[in-house]
């Protein structure tokens, strides 16, 4: 149970943040966000909030922002239908109903002779038997009504394509450039409160059962030589004990500013292909705001390197397919990461959203990578290129993506289950 919500809140905060950094640089911009959702298909839970919809779906797997503009409209207004209008204090149409007409016996009922409710923002029809042609102002804050809900119409100057370049595309960015952000404070926090590592050649916490606490290390021991060779930090204590397994090795160290030997073997142990030597010490640590903060950035810098080289050799055939892992995998793993206590699980949920981000900035169709290299070439041709078209390659894209997720989740589930 305690994996479950786990899995749950580390999953929702990567998708809850990313579509965040969607939400207000697009409102920024003025674009109308009709809906920001967590997860897709059915909805759980739902509220509104001045122009936007916050709703919680049933299938994890992912979030959305839905700006004005981006899809067709739901609701389009054709010559011929009839229509309910109500008006505002200044006279101006601020209501559209569409169905249910009886439901509003107030509403002046047309027939509609010409609808333009993004650009002039006005409705003309005939009004009962009227055959005088009457045109209404339409506010730029007015609402469909269908099936008694409202949505609102959105102008074309709050549509997403009426946006400079520089704008929609920030808009894009912001939703990846989130996940780096709460990965820097997760690390920030970590650091904050149970401190950070630092090269220096200082012994920190002992194991209870491990080679140095047998030996007579000690916590805070200043390891100046082993084996007579002058040590400077903490990365070179690491490789001279891991060369020389069951090998006796002499730590000088300094203590309470005194100077003396002690010796110690490291004790065997294979990892992966390896074997290497270990002694039972975690290395220093040390708690400041500044140097947490500069932890955050150096460990977000470091895992996102990290995740660009695997994803390199993934591209170049060093990893296979295989190697890949879904929600199913992702779960699993954070079952058995959970066990290792508070902090490796928040460590565990930075490098996810690192990984989040740099996946969404690949150059793929449906992701936003794949929308920002179509901005990178409406900035290199001069005009966007045709909505449909592009609209189709992102529709393939997903497809895909959706296939290739199938069968990473089978591959997990055989991996993990059969």
């Amino acid at each position: 149970m305690n994996t479950v919500i786990a899995f749950i809140v580390i999953f929702g905060a990567l998708v809850f943040f990313h579509e965040l950094g969607h939400l207000v640089f697009a409102k920024r911009a003025g674009i109308l966000c009709r809906e920001f959702a967590i997860g897709f298909g059915p909805k759980i839970f739902s509220f509104r909030k001045n122009e936007t919809v916050y709703t919680i779906r049933l299938l994890p797997l992912g979030g959305f922002v839905r700006m004005a503009g981006e899809d067709p409209e739901m609701i389009d207004v054709k010559p011929g239908q009839m229509v309910g209008l109500l008006f505002n204090d200044e006279g101006q149409v601020n209501k559209v109903i569409i169905n249910r007409k009886e439901q509003y016996p107030q509403a002046k009922i047309i027939e509609v002779e010409h609808a333009d409710l993004e650009h002039r923002m006005s409705i003309s029809g005939y009004e009962d038997e009227d055959e005088r042609l009457q045109r209404f102002e339409v506010s730029g804050e007015s609402f469909f009504i269908m099936d008694g809900e409202e949505s609102q119409i959105a102008p074309y100057e709050r549509q997403f394509a009426s946006k400079t370049l520089g704008q929609r595309t920030m808009a894009i960015f912001a939703g990846p450039l989130m996940n780096f952000v709460l990965a820097f404070f997760i690390f920030l926090a970590i650091g904050l409160m149970q401190g950070y590592t630092v090269d220096k050649p200082v012994i920190g916490e002992l194991t209870k059962d491990g080679a140095a606490i047998e030996a007579g290390l000690k916590q805070g021991d200043i390891v100046q030589a082993i084996d007579g060779e002058s040590i400077r930090s903490w990365k070179a204590v690491v490789e001279t004990i891991q060369m020389h397994p069951n090998e006796e090795l002499t730590f000088t160290i300094m203590r309470n500013n005194e100077t003396f030997d002690i010796p110690v073997t490291p004790e065997e142990r294979k990892v992966g292909d390896q074997t290497i030597g270990l002694i039972g010490v975690y290395p220093p640590m040390e708690k400041s705001f500044f140097g947490s903060v500069k932890n955050g950035a150096l460990e977000t810098y470091m895992w996102s390197k990290e995740i660009i080289v695997g994803l390199g050799k993934l591209i170049t055939g060093q990893f296979s397919i295989d190697m890949l892992s879904g929600p199913v995998g992702i779960y699993v793993s954070t079952e058995q990461v959970a066990q290792s206590g508070i902090y490796y699980l928040m460590k565990w949920a930075a490098v996810l959203s690192i990984n989040l981000g740099i996946v969404n900035l690949l150059p793929i169709p449906a992701l936003d990578g794949g929308r920002l290299m179509f901005f990178a070439v409406e900035a290199v041709r001069g005009k966007p290129i045709d909505r449909q078209k592009e609209g189709m390659v992102h529709f393939i894209g997903f497809a895909l993506l959706m296939l290739l997720m199938l069968v990473v989740t089978w591959n997990d589930i055989q991996r993990f289950f059969l």
